[in-house]
């Protein structure tokens, strides 16, 4: 299976198309407001003429390339591009302000590629035995794991456990628009047959994530950004290298924690790198020097969130769980080649499935020289493209990928509204991760509960189908542990502010 997935990838199409989607990611991430998520959600559309390994491996690129380029901007003018870049921020901008910014932008490079390579592997490796452990999932399983996959959405993805409650249960009552999947009946439809099939789930990605960053764009009056140009020297690329060669133990590290952290669904990037940094601090001998422009932090960040685009595939892949909003939307493309996530992605489709995972190898390596030759070009493009030109191009992309699907004009008007919705929600605090993931999961959900009332009401035991099942009962103690856990937090922080008062 593993010749044919290399025979699959190993032609001069295949090479050019993921070239092309790691150097369009770089420039998309690169550019500040235009994220990993918004590329992959525009260009999906566009891959439904191709074929399965084609498609895939460019939206692999494309995400691999953009989860790095956002570290262009985050070191150049103290922007991260992606949020995946936030805490590259911290050291790189840092570095930036010494005139090291070339020597910020290598780290970035190496740790990328180096942190990108080792959550491949565990992809590689994880995703079979977890796809085989799929096999003992039932309906009360899935319903189980929704749940705890929703908890874990609201808790994560947004700064107020409310709102991101009230997010995650917006998703999931979107979720049941449309015709049931059990019964057959029609639900909350309005008379409009276009929304009888449902919403139409890349048109409300589209919306969601687009429209309030391209009214964001239009409504920044700064459009100037203060660079600090940097100066190439002679052997810095292989100074870098053995220094941080010399941190395996680093990489490493962060490396795991991007994986770990791709893999809990909703988390993100963002979160991987805050950890991988807030552990990097931690491991140091010298925590004081973080912050202000040394390469570990930059490393920490790098490689962990770029690590977390195969742990966020992992569960994707097995379970059909996305980690990250990117990984949502490769979930609805695998859904649109016809491929379905679970045991048979890695046996019926196996040579598809493992070609897209080599790919990504090849993805993370090309990310090397793609990086350190479009360096300097990036700072003239991220301060040379008005938004006057960029708002309007994004947004035209938005009209023909929505309408591109099903070549229906009610697709654009979902589109349209989703994006009235994620902005006023952006202006209230609400992130729209947990609403995509909500409507994601919704029908994954319903189906699961129906199905094991259903099975229930046969064996005449409801309360031993949902709680009496061993995966079952594992899955509730982690729904529960994750639900309460921002509460454990906070309780745990007052406490110890009480303690050291009365000490």
């Amino acid at each position: 299976m593993i010749a044919e997935a290399l025979s699959l990838l190993f032609t001069p199409l295949n090479m050019l198309i993921i070239t092309l989607g790691v150097g369009s990611g770089i420039i998309v991430g690169a550019l500040p407001g235009l994220t990993a998520t918004m590329a992959i959600a525009l260009l999906v559309p566009f891959t439904f003429s191709m074929n399965s390994v084609h498609s895939l491996v460019l939206l692999g690129g494309i995400y691999c390339g953009a989860i790095y380029g956002g570290s262009f901007s985050a070191i150049l003018i103290n922007t991260p591009g992606t949020p995946s870049a936030i805490a590259t921020t911290f050291d790189g901008y840092a570095m930036s302000q010494k005139g090291e910014s070339y020597g910020a932008i290598i780290t970035a490079t190496i740790a990328s590629v180096i942190g990108g390579i080792i959550g491949v592997l565990f992809l590689l490796f994880l995703s079979p035995p977890l796809s085989r452990a799929a096999l003992k999932f039932g309906p009360p399983e899935f319903f189980w794991l929704t749940v705890f996959g929703l908890t874990i959405i609201a808790t994560l993805a947004s700064r107020s456990v409310l709102k991101g409650l009230i997010g995650g249960a917006f998703g999931l009552l979107l979720s049941v628009i449309g015709i049931a999947p059990i019964e057959g009946s029609v639900r909350y439809a309005f008379g409009s047959v276009s929304l009888q099939s449902g919403i139409a789930l890349i048109p409300a990605m589209i919306g969601l994530f687009c429209i309030p960053e391209i009214i964001g764009m239009v409504a920044k009056k700064d459009t100037h950004y203060n660079v600090i140009p940097y100066k190439r020297e002679k052997k810095l690329v292989r100074r870098i290298f053995f220094r941080l060669l010399k941190k395996p133990l680093l990489l490493f590290r962060s490396s795991v924690i991007g994986t770990i952290v791709g893999i809990i669904p909703g988390a993100g990037g963002n979160i991987a790198g805050m950890v991988a940094y807030n552990e990097a601090v931690r491991a140091s001998k010298f925590p004081e020097r973080f912050g202000t422009g040394i390469i570990d932090g930059v490393a920490a960040s790098e490689s962990s969130n770029n690590a977390e685009v195969s742990g966020s595939l992992i569960p994707m892949l097995t379970l059909g769980i996305p980690g990250a909003p990117p990984a949502a939307i490769l979930l609805g493309a695998l859904l649109i080649q016809g491929l379905r996530p679970g045991p048979d992605l890695f046996t019926t489709n196996g040579e598809v499935t493992y070609a897209f995972i080599f790919s990504l190898i090849l993805a993370n390596i090309l990310i090397l020289p793609l990086g350190l030759l479009m360096g300097k070009g990036m700072t003239k493009v991220i301060t040379g493209i008005p938004v006057t030109i960029l708002a309007p191009f994004v947004f035209l992309l938005s009209v023909i990928g929505s309408f591109a699907i099903n070549n229906n004009m009610a697709d654009v008007y979902v589109m349209l509204v989703f994006g009235i919705i994620g902005f006023i929600g952006r202006k209230a605090g609400f992130s729209a991760g947990p609403i995509v993931l909500g409507l994601i999961l919704g029908s994954i959900c319903e189906q699961g509960l129906v199905q094991s009332i259903l099975m229930g009401r046969a064996k005449g035991s409801m309360a031993g189908m949902f709680f009496a099942r061993p995966i079952s009962i594992i899955l509730i103690v982690m729904t529960l542990i994750s639900a309460l856990w921002p509460m454990l937090i906070k309780a745990r922080n007052l406490w110890s502010a009480i303690y050291e008062k009365n000490r």
